[in-house]
């Protein structure tokens, strides 16, 4: 027999991200993962080496990695929508498990609950701690690229800039890793290939 999970999931570079919004370049949801999964794997790296935590910054990645998979089925609701209000909030995050389970659907009976267990996690307090370090290098994703478009000169992207990085300093106090990445690795995203390199 065929599962077609792993088909699906290649899926991803076919949906596209920001689409209430003027892109000077297209982001797709494969893109923004991997960025979320290489972010998500140095907060809970910095979160280890300099807070004395025990995260395990690889299933961090994974994690990272399938954290927007729903939308393959769902689509990218724009976060304004997304949040509007709780009730809506509520209803799509619904939504968005129904579509987990479809794509877990696709797996066979023995790989299965791997998969679940990254997907929907577990409720050790590390693990809790960890996938909100995820939805921290997610909006760390969103900032990077609100940065690129507006070097670009695409102004549409200000005040999305602006409310992620007001989301995110809202993050300091609990999570030192976010405030480190920022201090440390997030001005040179608006640099050159040659001041780069």
């Amino acid at each position: 027999m065929n599962y077609n999970f792993f088909a699906l999931i290649s899926r991803m570079k076919y949906i596209e991200r920001w689409a209430l919004m003027r892109n000077t370049r297209p982001e797709n949801l494969c893109e923004h993962s991997m960025e979320v999964a290489m972010i998500a794997h140095a907060l809970c790296t910095i979160g280890n080496v300099r807070y004395g935590k025990t995260l395990d910054a690889n299933r961090a990645a994974m994690i990272g990695l399938y954290h927007d998979a729903s939308e393959i089925i769902t689509g990218d609701m724009p976060t304004p929508v997304k949040y509007f209000n709780a009730e809506l909030k509520h209803a799509y995050k619904e939504v968005e498990a129904v579509a987990d389970d479809k794509l877990l659907e696709k797996l066979p009976d023995d790989l299965r609950p791997v998969y679940e267990d990254i997907f929907k996690g577990t409720d050790d307090e590390n693990e809790k701690y960890m996938r909100r370090l995820v939805k921290a290098a997610d909006k760390l994703s969103a900032l990077i690229k609100c940065m690129d478009e507006i070097n670009a000169g695409n102004s549409e992207f200000r005040t999305a800039k602006e409310s992620t990085e007001k989301s995110i300093r809202s993050l300091y106090q609990e999570m030192p890793e976010v405030l480190d990445f920022v201090n440390e690795f997030l001005d040179p995203y608006g640099d050159t290939l040659d001041e780069l390199t």
